[in-house]
């Protein structure tokens, strides 16, 4: 494998965002994204996302760079017209495919967190909140719970261990948050006991777009 980029951003780390291509049926969520991407910015953060213009993925990232932050997207070739790729980026990675845009988010990220979206956005955050169970990695995973869009998520893993297939200790590897305010402020608590092992480094195979 090849080494991935080893630069980082003029602040404190980066923050990789998970969250919906379409920006859902209540102002509040929309808000909450614009929010987080100025509280990015505000913090001296950089972001990591999913490279698209649309949704909440685009909201995040224009806000985070209206506030000056730099803002990396990692986008599959395949969705780069369907998706509608960010073209007004830090940087934007055309990847191969999905399992090396995540291997990539990963390993450029130093926390990460979700607002809401469907399928993709549980299937990121529960691949990386799954690396740190299986000790990959000790990064901060954090939902932002916006207007309760969490509540039956967090009802079912109460149930999953309940039932016997999730540990009560790593129910803790999901941190849960009421609003950006409150995901960047434990985020920052951590200070820098975050890390991520090389062996789940991505190739850098994808094209860049940008600066």
């Amino acid at each position: 494998m090849s080494n991935l980029p080893s630069e980082k951003p003029a602040g404190v780390g980066r923050i990789c965002v998970f969250c919906g291509s379409s920006v859902g049926e209540k102002p509040k969520y929309l808000a909450e994204a614009k929010s987080l991407g100025l509280q990015i910015a505000g913090g001296g953060w950089g972001l990591v996302y999913g490279g698209t213009s649309v949704g909440l993925m685009g909201a995040t990232a224009d806000a985070a760079l209206s506030g000056g932050a730099e803002v990396i997207g990692i986008l599959p070739q395949a969705l780069q017209d369907r998706e509608t790729a960010h073209r007004g980026l830090t940087r934007l990675h055309l990847v191969e495919s999905m399992h090396e845009r995540k291997a990539l988010m990963a390993s450029l990220s130093d926390a990460f967190i979700a607002l809401p979206g469907g399928y993709g956005t549980l299937d990121e955050f529960f691949e990386i909140v799954t690396w740190a169970q299986l000790n990959i990695h000790s990064k901060p995973c954090v939902l932002i719970n916006t207007d309760g869009y969490y509540d039956f998520l967090l009802r079912f893993l109460d149930h999953a261990v309940k039932e016997e297939f999730v540990r009560a200790a790593n129910l803790t590897l999901v941190q849960v948050a009421r609003d950006s305010a409150e995901a960047l402020q434990w985020i920052e608590q951590q200070g820098d006991e975050a890390s991520l092992r090389p062996s789940v480094a991505a190739q850098n195979g994808g094209a860049f777009i940008g600066t």
